[in-house]
C-alpha cells in the first residue's frame, strides 16, 4: 500500500472518530469539499471505506438531500494505524498535548 497523505490520514481519522458523512468530515477536519470528496472517493476505490445511501424519503422528510454514510473497513482500519504510527515516527510527540511550564 502506498504512503497516505496527512490530509487523507485526517479524512480517516475523523470516520474513526465517528464521523459518518461528508459534510461531517468537512467540519471535522477544516478541509475543503473539494478536498474531501475526492479522498472519500479514492479512499472507498481502495477498499478502505464503505458507503451507503440513507432513504431519500427520510432525507427529504428532513427537508435535506439524501446523505451518503461511511464506514471504515478492516483495511481502512490498518491503513490508518500504520499512517498513523509513521507520522508519529516522523514527528515525535504528534497526539501528545504540552504541559504548560510554570
Amino acid at each position: 500500500m502506498r504512503r497516505l497523505s496527512i490530509t487523507t490520514v485526517s479524512v480517516l481519522q475523523a470516520l474513526a472518530n465517528g464521523v459518518r458523512y461528508g459534510f461531517d468530515v468537512i467540519d471535522a477536519t477544516g478541509l475543503a469539499s473539494g478536498t474531501v470528496y475526492p479522498i472519500l472517493s479514492r479512499l472507498e476505490r481502495d477498499g478502505l471505506l464503505d458507503s451507503t445511501w440513507e432513504d431519500e424519503g427520510q432525507a427529504h422528510g428532513e427537508g435535506r438531500p439524501a446523505r451518503r454514510y461511511y464506514r471504515m473497513t478492516r483495511a481502512g482500519t490498518a491503513a490508518l494505524e500504520l499512517a498513523s504510527a509513521q507520522y508519529r515516527a516522523l514527528v515525535p510527540g504528534l497526539g501528545r498535548t504540552r504541559r504548560a511550564r510554570s
